[in-house]
């Protein structure tokens, strides 16, 4: 199993928040608090460092106390979840980093125990969150030495996790609470929690 202290967290809250009416979801309060507290409150522990994806709002989020990065400037446009992996990988100075989506406010205590464990035993490169209800891809264990592989994929025009993964030696964890998965897409998700 590899070391959380080899581990960077990234949160994910650079998406466009389209479902939203386009407001920058990881601000938006849940529980009288940012969305993106939730994530960082529940990723930090599992983690040794831990740092933010997010492409506006860059001061409030630098508020949170750790690093952020926009997406990369070598890719045109919004360029979805994978441009967030890279700005990790890009700026992750650990072996491994584990990446986790702003939304998702009960994210998994264990989650990145539970990646770890399955990406050793499995040997493999990368190691991705599945519930009952499908794959979680934007819950993903990576090994840093990847960072080249994605830069080559996205340069192409590739935008979907899954692709990119099924190039590599994927291991896949189930968690049976969908539940710890719930993500926070429209404002009756915001108010019902």
């Amino acid at each position: 199993m590899v070391e959380p202290d080899q581990i960077t967290g990234l949160i994910l809250a650079g998406g466009q928040g389209s479902r939203l009416g386009g407001v920058d979801k990881g601000l938006q309060l849940f529980e009288g608090r940012p969305l993106v507290q939730h994530a960082l409150q529940r990723l930090a522990p599992q983690v040794g460092r831990v740092m933010i994806s997010a492409n506006r709002n860059l001061e409030a989020y630098r508020q949170m106390g750790v690093p952020v990065w926009p997406d990369p400037t070598d890719l045109a446009g919004y360029e979805g979840p994978l441009a967030g992996f890279l700005a990790g990988l890009q700026h992750c100075e650990t072996p491994y980093l584990v990446t986790a989506p702003c939304d998702c406010p009960r994210l998994p205590a264990d989650l990145v125990q539970r990646l770890s464990q399955a990406l050793t035993d499995n040997q493999a490169d990368l190691a991705i969150a599945r519930t009952p209800l499908g794959l979680e891809p934007a819950f993903c264990l990576i090994k840093r030495e990847l960072q080249a592989s994605l830069l080559s994929y996205m340069q192409s025009g590739q935008r979907k996790i899954e692709r990119w993964t099924d190039q590599h030696r994927r291991a896949e964890v189930t968690f049976d609470d969908s539940r710890a998965f719930f993500n926070i897409n429209t404002p009756d998700d915001l108010a019902r929690g």
